[in-house]
Protein backbone atom coordinates (compact mmCIF):
# COMPACT_ATOMS: atom_id res chain seq x y z
CA UNK A 1 0.00 0.00 0.00
CA UNK A 2 1.24 3.75 -1.16
CA UNK A 3 1.22 6.33 1.54
CA UNK A 4 1.35 9.71 1.73
CA UNK A 5 2.54 11.63 4.82
CA UNK A 6 4.25 15.04 5.70
CA UNK A 7 7.31 13.76 7.40
CA UNK A 8 8.45 15.87 9.77
CA UNK A 9 12.86 16.01 9.50
CA UNK A 10 14.41 13.90 12.14
CA UNK A 11 18.38 15.20 11.26
CA UNK A 12 20.06 16.55 8.37
CA UNK A 13 23.57 15.28 8.32
CA UNK A 14 25.98 16.97 5.85
CA UNK A 15 28.19 14.30 4.17
CA UNK A 16 30.27 17.10 2.31
CA UNK A 17 29.51 20.76 0.69
CA UNK A 18 27.12 18.69 -1.92
CA UNK A 19 25.98 15.53 -0.32
CA UNK A 20 23.57 14.91 2.85
CA UNK A 21 21.64 12.30 4.76
CA UNK A 22 17.95 13.55 5.28
CA UNK A 23 16.17 11.73 8.25
CA UNK A 24 12.27 11.73 7.90
CA UNK A 25 9.58 10.23 10.63
CA UNK A 26 7.76 8.22 7.92
CA UNK A 27 7.23 4.98 10.12
CA UNK A 28 4.45 3.80 8.08
CA UNK A 29 6.38 4.04 4.89
CA UNK A 30 9.71 2.60 6.46
CA UNK A 31 7.76 -0.47 7.74
CA UNK A 32 6.42 -1.62 4.37
CA UNK A 33 9.60 -0.85 2.49
CA UNK A 34 11.86 -3.21 0.88
CA UNK A 35 15.96 -3.32 -0.63
CA UNK A 36 15.87 -1.09 -3.71
CA UNK A 37 11.93 0.83 -3.43
CA UNK A 38 12.14 4.60 -3.22
CA UNK A 39 9.92 7.67 -2.33
CA UNK A 40 8.58 10.78 -4.02
CA UNK A 41 9.23 13.71 -2.08
CA UNK A 42 8.21 17.17 -2.20
CA UNK A 43 11.15 19.39 -0.77
CA UNK A 44 9.43 22.86 -0.51
CA UNK A 45 6.27 24.26 0.00
CA UNK A 46 5.81 26.54 -2.94
CA UNK A 47 5.73 26.40 -6.71
CA UNK A 48 9.25 25.89 -7.39
CA UNK A 49 9.85 22.88 -7.42
CA UNK A 50 6.05 22.04 -8.42
CA UNK A 51 6.97 18.10 -8.84
CA UNK A 52 7.98 15.55 -5.90
CA UNK A 53 11.55 14.06 -7.35
CA UNK A 54 12.26 10.12 -6.20
CA UNK A 55 15.07 8.78 -3.96
CA UNK A 56 16.00 5.25 -3.00
CA UNK A 57 15.39 4.77 0.98
CA UNK A 58 18.61 4.77 2.55
CA UNK A 59 18.08 3.33 5.68
CA UNK A 60 15.25 2.23 7.97
CA UNK A 61 15.67 3.80 11.25
CA UNK A 62 14.27 2.11 14.37
CA UNK A 63 13.20 2.35 18.10
CA UNK A 64 14.80 0.47 20.80
CA UNK A 65 12.13 -2.01 20.22
CA UNK A 66 13.72 -2.00 17.18
CA UNK A 67 10.15 -0.92 15.50
CA UNK A 68 10.32 1.20 12.25
CA UNK A 69 10.17 4.76 13.24
CA UNK A 70 11.44 6.52 10.00
CA UNK A 71 13.48 6.37 7.25
CA UNK A 72 16.51 8.41 5.39
CA UNK A 73 17.20 9.62 1.93
CA UNK A 74 20.69 9.90 0.75
CA UNK A 75 21.08 13.02 -1.85
CA UNK A 76 23.43 15.44 -4.25
CA UNK A 77 22.87 19.14 -4.48
CA UNK A 78 22.04 19.80 -7.52
CA UNK A 79 19.38 22.27 -8.52
CA UNK A 80 16.40 23.58 -6.81
CA UNK A 81 14.61 20.58 -5.21
CA UNK A 82 18.00 18.89 -3.61
CA UNK A 83 19.28 22.13 -2.47
CA UNK A 84 16.31 22.69 -0.30
CA UNK A 85 17.20 18.65 0.97
CA UNK A 86 20.28 19.99 1.36
CA UNK A 87 19.29 23.10 3.79
CA UNK A 88 16.04 21.41 5.35
CA UNK A 89 15.90 21.92 8.93
CA UNK A 90 15.04 19.85 12.04
CA UNK A 91 10.79 19.47 12.74
CA UNK A 92 10.56 21.01 9.13
CA UNK A 93 7.60 19.05 7.17
CA UNK A 94 8.13 17.32 3.95
CA UNK A 95 6.11 15.38 1.60
CA UNK A 96 6.97 12.07 1.39
CA UNK A 97 4.88 9.23 -1.04
CA UNK A 98 6.07 5.62 -0.72
CA UNK A 99 7.51 2.90 -0.42
CA UNK A 100 7.13 2.84 -4.54
CA UNK A 101 8.37 0.50 -7.11
CA UNK A 102 9.50 -2.59 -7.85
CA UNK A 103 12.40 -3.70 -5.05
CA UNK A 104 15.61 -5.91 -5.81
CA UNK A 105 15.00 -10.02 -5.43
CA UNK A 106 17.26 -11.02 -2.07
CA UNK A 107 18.97 -13.85 -2.87
CA UNK A 108 20.40 -17.00 -0.22
CA UNK A 109 22.96 -18.37 -0.19
CA UNK A 110 25.13 -20.36 -1.04
CA UNK A 111 24.84 -17.40 -3.99
CA UNK A 112 27.11 -14.47 -3.20
CA UNK A 113 26.18 -10.50 -3.58
CA UNK A 114 28.06 -8.50 -5.70
CA UNK A 115 26.55 -4.80 -5.46
CA UNK A 116 28.31 -2.17 -7.56
CA UNK A 117 27.26 1.12 -6.94
CA UNK A 118 28.29 4.65 -8.25
CA UNK A 119 28.01 7.93 -6.35
CA UNK A 120 24.38 8.49 -5.25
CA UNK A 121 23.73 4.84 -6.24
CA UNK A 122 24.93 3.71 -2.88
CA UNK A 123 21.69 4.57 -1.65
CA UNK A 124 19.93 1.68 -2.19
CA UNK A 125 22.16 -0.73 -0.89
CA UNK A 126 22.12 -0.08 2.91
CA UNK A 127 18.77 -1.89 3.33
CA UNK A 128 19.83 -4.47 1.13
CA UNK A 129 23.15 -5.48 2.80
CA UNK A 130 21.62 -5.75 6.03
CA UNK A 131 18.51 -7.90 4.30
CA UNK A 132 21.35 -10.44 3.06
CA UNK A 133 23.52 -10.08 6.35
CA UNK A 134 20.18 -11.85 7.73
CA UNK A 135 20.18 -14.30 5.65
CA UNK A 136 23.73 -15.30 5.58
CA UNK A 137 24.62 -14.02 2.87
CA UNK A 138 28.46 -13.16 1.29
CA UNK A 139 28.13 -9.97 0.02
CA UNK A 140 30.73 -7.76 -2.06
CA UNK A 141 30.32 -3.97 -2.48
CA UNK A 142 32.16 -2.72 -5.91
CA UNK A 143 31.61 1.08 -5.14
CA UNK A 144 33.17 3.92 -7.03
CA UNK A 145 33.56 8.04 -7.17
CA UNK A 146 35.12 10.45 -8.94
CA UNK A 147 37.80 11.14 -5.73
CA UNK A 148 37.87 10.23 -2.33
CA UNK A 149 35.71 12.62 -0.75
CA UNK A 150 32.63 11.36 -2.01
CA UNK A 151 32.34 7.78 -0.42
CA UNK A 152 30.26 7.48 2.40
CA UNK A 153 29.27 5.08 4.60
CA UNK A 154 32.32 2.65 4.02
CA UNK A 155 31.97 1.88 7.88
CA UNK A 156 28.61 1.00 8.07
CA UNK A 157 29.20 -1.85 4.95
CA UNK A 158 32.44 -3.05 6.79
CA UNK A 159 30.68 -3.71 10.46
CA UNK A 160 27.87 -5.64 8.36
CA UNK A 161 30.76 -7.70 6.94
CA UNK A 162 30.26 -6.54 3.60
CA UNK A 163 33.86 -6.77 1.10
CA UNK A 164 34.43 -3.45 -0.25
CA UNK A 165 36.29 -2.88 -3.40
CA UNK A 166 36.60 0.77 -4.48
CA UNK A 167 37.17 2.85 -7.01
CA UNK A 168 38.13 6.54 -7.65
CA UNK A 169 38.13 8.22 -11.23
CA UNK A 170 41.40 10.49 -9.38
CA UNK A 171 43.14 7.32 -7.75
CA UNK A 172 42.53 9.17 -4.12
CA UNK A 173 41.06 6.19 -2.68
CA UNK A 174 41.27 2.59 -3.59
CA UNK A 175 41.79 1.50 -7.28
CA UNK A 176 42.08 4.05 -10.29
CA UNK A 177 39.87 4.59 -12.69
CA UNK A 178 36.10 3.09 -12.93
CA UNK A 179 34.32 0.73 -10.72
CA UNK A 180 33.63 -1.89 -13.89
CA UNK A 181 37.30 -2.79 -14.10
CA UNK A 182 37.82 -4.68 -10.69
CA UNK A 183 34.47 -6.26 -11.35
CA UNK A 184 35.26 -7.82 -14.59
CA UNK A 185 38.69 -9.18 -13.08
CA UNK A 186 36.97 -10.52 -10.45
CA UNK A 187 33.79 -11.76 -12.58
CA UNK A 188 36.65 -13.31 -14.89
CA UNK A 189 38.47 -15.12 -12.13
CA UNK A 190 36.12 -16.83 -10.66
CA UNK A 191 34.82 -20.28 -11.79
CA UNK A 192 31.17 -20.83 -13.94
CA UNK A 193 29.36 -22.90 -11.54
CA UNK A 194 30.17 -20.33 -8.74
CA UNK A 195 27.15 -18.72 -8.12
CA UNK A 196 26.91 -14.89 -8.08
CA UNK A 197 23.91 -12.05 -8.30
CA UNK A 198 25.03 -8.82 -9.65
CA UNK A 199 23.03 -5.54 -8.26
CA UNK A 200 23.89 -2.05 -9.54
CA UNK A 201 22.63 1.15 -9.35
CA UNK A 202 24.35 4.36 -10.69
CA UNK A 203 24.47 6.68 -13.64
CA UNK A 204 23.23 4.91 -16.59
CA UNK A 205 26.79 4.40 -18.64
CA UNK A 206 28.17 2.43 -15.38
CA UNK A 207 24.58 0.44 -15.43
CA UNK A 208 25.23 0.20 -18.63
CA UNK A 209 28.86 -1.13 -18.73
CA UNK A 210 27.52 -3.37 -15.39
CA UNK A 211 25.50 -4.64 -17.71
CA UNK A 212 27.63 -5.55 -20.49
CA UNK A 213 29.89 -7.49 -18.07
CA UNK A 214 27.17 -9.26 -17.07
CA UNK A 215 26.07 -10.70 -19.85
CA UNK A 216 29.36 -11.66 -21.05
CA UNK A 217 30.28 -13.63 -17.88
CA UNK A 218 26.60 -14.90 -18.37
CA UNK A 219 25.60 -14.05 -15.01
CA UNK A 220 22.77 -12.46 -13.13
CA UNK A 221 22.09 -8.59 -12.50
CA UNK A 222 19.09 -6.71 -11.16
CA UNK A 223 20.11 -2.72 -11.94
CA UNK A 224 17.57 0.16 -10.35
CA UNK A 225 17.92 2.68 -12.89
CA UNK A 226 17.73 6.08 -12.08
CA UNK A 227 15.01 7.86 -14.48
CA UNK A 228 13.18 11.29 -14.38
CA UNK A 229 10.17 11.08 -12.99
CA UNK A 230 7.02 13.58 -12.55
CA UNK A 231 4.45 11.41 -10.21
CA UNK A 232 6.17 7.68 -9.35
CA UNK A 233 2.89 6.56 -9.75
CA UNK A 234 2.74 5.20 -13.35
CA UNK A 235 0.85 8.53 -14.85
CA UNK A 236 2.83 10.45 -16.05
CA UNK A 237 4.66 8.45 -18.60
CA UNK A 238 8.61 10.71 -18.13
CA UNK A 239 10.27 7.28 -16.93
CA UNK A 240 10.26 5.20 -19.26
CA UNK A 241 12.62 2.41 -20.03
CA UNK A 242 13.45 0.36 -23.46
CA UNK A 243 12.98 -3.88 -22.65
CA UNK A 244 13.11 -6.44 -25.60
CA UNK A 245 9.89 -7.66 -25.82
CA UNK A 246 10.84 -11.34 -27.02
CA UNK A 247 10.22 -10.90 -30.50
CA UNK A 248 13.49 -9.43 -31.59
CA UNK A 249 12.03 -6.01 -30.80
CA UNK A 250 11.16 -3.69 -27.75
CA UNK A 251 8.82 -2.09 -25.91
CA UNK A 252 9.00 0.83 -23.17
CA UNK A 253 7.68 -0.02 -19.47
CA UNK A 254 7.28 2.57 -16.62
CA UNK A 255 10.32 2.10 -14.27
CA UNK A 256 8.26 3.66 -11.73
CA UNK A 257 5.70 1.16 -11.80
CA UNK A 258 8.34 -2.41 -13.43
CA UNK A 259 11.11 -0.83 -12.07
CA UNK A 260 12.71 0.57 -10.51
CA UNK A 261 14.68 -2.68 -10.56
CA UNK A 262 15.02 -4.19 -13.80
CA UNK A 263 16.60 -7.49 -15.37
CA UNK A 264 19.88 -5.79 -16.77
CA UNK A 265 20.11 -8.32 -19.89
CA UNK A 266 16.62 -7.05 -20.95
CA UNK A 267 16.97 -3.51 -20.86
CA UNK A 268 17.80 -1.95 -24.86
CA UNK A 269 21.09 -0.09 -23.75
CA UNK A 270 21.79 1.57 -27.21
CA UNK A 271 18.56 3.64 -27.01
CA UNK A 272 18.55 4.73 -23.46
Amino acid sequence: MVIDVAASVIANRPLSSDYNVLALAAPAIAAAAAPGQFVMVKSGAGFDPLLRRPFSVFEILRDTAGAASGLTILSKRIGVSTSLIYEAREGQRIDCLGPLGRPFTVIDPPTEAWMIAGGVGLAPFATLAQSLQARGVTATLFYGARRAEELFYLDFFRALGVELVVTTEDGSLGERGRVVAPLDRRLASRPPAAKVMLYACGPEGMLAATARTAMKYDRPCQVSVERIMGCGLGGCYSCVVPMRDGHGGFHHVRSCISGPVLPADQIVWDTM
